[in-house]
């Protein structure tokens, strides 16, 4: 793969995105791929980081469980912790929960262990896709239950919805897809043309 990322609005790993093979119980593509490839892999974390201010984070918390992923690849990049959001049951110390309902509308809790952090403290939120944002909903629960401050959101994509509108209204929100280009279009109608063409072995490590 040459060393061009391409244009902002057209990265070359974006195609390495693979579609749903296993039906409607799951997610409709798997990002995952990207991470495999140590160079997209790395690409992506660049393109996200670039525009963060590391100066207005404090911590950097992953969404369960793919939110982990890039999460933890941000915080060691900023110089800043991970912090898990976990969904119930996981975590073997006292915990908040917040209760929201997923990409699939099914009602669900997620936990973050209590207390995470001092009053005040600057929480960016990291998830690897942003479907309808019921789970950023969770999230944003969270951190304001123990008095946080939501510094922003992170994503390969945010879909187009009134939930993720408010939230680029709101927030400082980062996508490596970008608002406004066919990626995005693709994305919102939950279809990518890569997927014509789209190999598993183009994401084999190399």
């Amino acid at each position: 793969m040459a060393d061009d990322k391409g244009p902002r609005d057209d990265r070359w790993y974006f195609s390495l995105m693979a579609p749903n093979t296993k039906g409607d119980k799951f997610a409709w593509l798997d990002p995952t791929s990207i991470y495999i490839n140590g160079k997209a892999y790395h690409d992506l974390l660049d393109d996200l980081c670039n525009d963060l201010d590391a100066d207005e984070i404090d911590v950097v918390a992953g969404l369960d469980a793919m939110g982990f992923v890039l999460a933890a690849g941000i915080a060691a990049r900023i110089g800043r912790g991970f912090l898990p959001i976990r969904k119930p049951g996981k975590l073997c110390v006292d915990t908040d929960s917040a209760s929201m309902t997923n990409y699939s509308g099914q009602t669900q809790s997620m936990e973050m262990r209590t207390p995470a952090f001092a009053p005040g403290t600057r929480v960016l939120l990291v998830d690897q896709w942003v479907e309808t944002g019921g789970t950023m909903h969770g999230a944003v629960q969270l951190v304001e239950q123990q008095q946080g401050k939501v510094a922003g959101m992170v994503a390969i994509v945010m879909e187009e919805n009134d939930n993720t509108a408010e939230y680029r209204r709101k927030y400082n929100c980062v996508t490596a897809i970008q608002p406004g280009t066919e990626w995005q279009r693709q994305a919102n109608a939950q279809y990518l043309e890569s997927f014509k063409t789209y190999k598993p072995e183009m994401a084999f490590p190399v």
